[in-house]
């Protein structure tokens, strides 16, 4: 059963909390379109082994506040929610495992706050150095309007879409089994671009879910409550976020842990190999399965946690 959680005010907001187990803190930050029970697997796991395990719905998610102004998401306002959320725990640091989204949080807080993580564990999304460009104006030269992270940018479209039917959005976006890798890279160049509202717009599913109906019903409800504007507003902030990074040094100078996602399509074996100059204290681990790790191999990601968090 995954523990119900407490709140905190944490940087302005209130933020719910799940925790389980006593020792040493590991925090988990979920991606998107996700909540803090995306690591339901992990948490009893984690505890289990002897640590403090603490999940917290980030700020737009679930059960924690969802600001109404797209600034209220730049990157330094999540990189402040964690660091609050320690200060709330009466915790100086604490070792972090990141995932999608929770994964570029914890990069871009290795640069600006690498005083409050021990260690880190990233799943999936590599560190990538500041671009020279606009990085949303390069997606749109490259991958065109459609591409999800482009079309956030220009209407509220996505937004009202998700929102209509949660459940329809989960049903088609929450699945495993759908595409490898290698069946992708032979799609024409027009059907590898990742859309979103195409992935809605289909009636039939590929793939396999990864939700049960209980599990389905818990996401559903969340984003019927929240909606999905909060955590869209995440990649509003992408070109400022660019901005204000300038000038800041890009090595990771924190001992770092990545499972990558052999099928995970976004992500490239050279996006992976391109990252190890920039984290010089870098341990890889490679699974086979798609973006979904930690809900699609729990026991394989749980075993290389737990083995890593060994003293």
């Amino acid at each position: 059963m995954f523990p119900e959680p407490h709140f905190i005010e944490s940087n302005g907001i209130r933020m719910a909390v799940h925790e389980q187990g006593e020792g040493e803190p590991v925090v988990f930050v979920h991606g998107f379109p996700e909540l803090a029970v995306s690591w339901r697997f992990q948490l009893p796991a984690i505890a289990a082994a002897g640590f403090r395990a603490i999940a917290p719905d980030q700020r737009g998610y679930g059960r924690t506040d969802a600001p109404a102004n797209v600034e209220d998401y730049r990157i330094q306002e999540l990189i402040s929610d964690l660091c609050k959320l320690l200060d709330a725990l009466e915790l100086e640091r604490a070792t972090f495992v990141g995932h999608d989204w929770g994964a570029l949080v914890l990069w871009h807080m290795a640069l600006l706050k690498p005083e409050r993580i021990e260690r880190m564990a990233v799943l999936n999304i590599p560190f990538w150095p500041r671009t020279p460009a606009d990085p949303i104006e390069l997606a749109r030269q490259r991958l065109g309007d459609d591409f999800y992270i482009v079309n956030f940018q220009d209407s509220d479209e996505a937004d009202r879409t998700f929102a209509a039917d949660p459940g329809h959005f989960f049903d088609m976006l929450m699945r495993k089994n759908q595409v490898s890798r290698a069946e992708f890279e032979q799609l024409p160049p027009e059907k590898r671009v990742l859309s979103l509202l195409q992935t809605i717009a289909r009636t039939e599913a590929s793939g396999d879910p990864i939700l049960s109906a209980e599990e389905r019903a818990y996401f559903v409800s969340a984003f019927e409550h929240s909606g999905f504007t909060g955590p869209i507003n995440w990649y509003r902030n992408w070109s400022r976020n660019w901005k204000s990074m300038q000038g800041v040094p890009q090595i990771v100078n924190v001992p770092t842990l990545f499972i990558s996602a052999e099928n995970d399509v976004l992500i490239s074996p050279e996006h992976i190999e391109g990252m190890k100059p920039f984290v010089p204290e870098l341990e890889i681990h490679r699974l086979n399965c798609g973006h979904w790790t930690q809900q699609e191999k729990p026991e394989e990601v749980n075993r290389i946690l737990i083995d890593w968090l060994a003293p």
